[in-house]
């Protein structure tokens, strides 16, 4: 392998700094640009398994106020993943009254991470 640079903006806070990741024979020597140690962390993480936290919403049956209510990943999961997430809640329902944090799917496509309301309805 030969050394690799990414050139990538963190996005773990709202400073947005440019980074600079240099991988060599797989492995991250250094990250660059950074303001706090959470970009360094964001860097390495990014060039070697980017993850994400996946948010939308999902239709409410028996609510007489809201039609929908919005979920996320309780988790970060493999960035690859958030199209098979996104097919796995397709056809998801849940039925009134949701509170803030109900698992609404668990362990979704198996990545060991549930799908949690974050909003009451």
């Amino acid at each position: 392998m030969s050394k690799e640079t990414h050139e990538l903006t963190c996005i773990n806070c709202p400073l947005g700094c440019l980074l600079t990741v240099v991988v060599d024979d797989g492995e991250v020597v250094s990250v660059t640009g950074n303001t706090c140690r959470r970009g360094d962390s964001y860097g390495r993480k990014e060039v070697t398994n980017p993850t994400r936290i996946v948010t939308t919403s999902v239709p409410v049956v028996g609510s007489a106020t809201q039609k929908m209510v919005s979920v996320k990943t309780a988790h970060d999961v493999p960035k690859e993943l958030i199209f098979d997430v996104m097919r796995a809640l397709r056809d998801v329902r849940v039925t009134a009254p949701v509170s803030i944090g109900d698992v609404v799917v668990a362990d979704v496509c198996g990545t060991g991470v549930d799908i949690i309301a974050t909003r009451c309805a």
